[in-house]
């Protein structure tokens, strides 16, 4: 499915109807609001001045670019939350990431690596054999730049722990470019920004069951 995009209120909307809503959120825009006076400008104020009501089910790391589900009513946010819950709703993402990274073309590949909080550099995540969370996410290399040593990949993360691709990436040596939490400086210098972004989403309508299927690209 593909609609029109819109902008309403400093948010794009890729779609819209009476239950729910899909996002374009920009890097650098919180999901929801913060501590301090500082950190109230996010996607969800914003997009609660266009529609009264709406409702996140769901969260993209600040630094993380793509699309946002969000719902307009409580039965929706329920029933979409349930999706999530239940791995009914169906994520990509691309990035670039340092290194060459299996080869273009080639079949989804995954690490199975279990991620925990690092509680004495929160917000931060650690893979941890003992006491990490089962940690599962599919990937395959869509192009490679011999020159900038870096590859583009698309990932589908099939659980959904806070920073899972992030902290999965760098645990195999392949840093995503700009990611200011577990790059190294110099791939962190290599963008301006964490060349993050979630390109796909896809689910069953929560009130007709029909299928819902939208793509955002990357600006990058």
């Amino acid at each position: 499915m593909t609609l029109p995009e819109h902008v309403a209120d400093g948010v794009q909307a890729l779609y819209e109807d009476d239950d729910l809503l899909v996002l374009c959120k920009p890097s650098g825009l919180l999901c929801v609001p913060g501590r301090g006076p500082d950190k109230q400008d996010c996607l969800s104020a914003r997009a609660q001045q266009r529609w009264p009501g709406a409702l996140i089910v769901h969260r993209l790391d600040q630094a993380t670019s793509g699309l946002v589900l969000m719902a307009r009513h409580i039965d929706a946010q329920r029933r979409l939350g349930h999706a999530f819950a239940e791995r009914q709703v169906h994520k990509r993402y691309q990035a670039v990431v340092q290194g060459l990274l299996g080869t273009a073309g080639c079949d989804w590949s995954e690490i199975d690596l279990p991620i925990a909080a690092d509680w004495e550099r929160r917000p931060l995540r650690v893979i941890d054999h003992a006491v990490g969370k089962p940690s599962l996410t599919h990937w395959r290399a869509l192009a490679q730049d011999a020159t900038a040593q870096t590859t583009r990949i698309e990932l589908e993360p099939i659980t959904g722990r806070t920073h899972q691709l992030r902290v999965h990436l760098a645990a195999i040596g392949h840093a995503i470019l700009g990611d200011g939490l577990y790059a190294d400086a110099a791939t962190q210098a290599q963008a301006p920004r964490l060349l993050l972004h979630a390109s796909h989403l896809a689910f069953a309508h929560p009130t007709t069951g029909e299928p819902v299927a939208l793509e955002w690209a990357a600006d990058f």
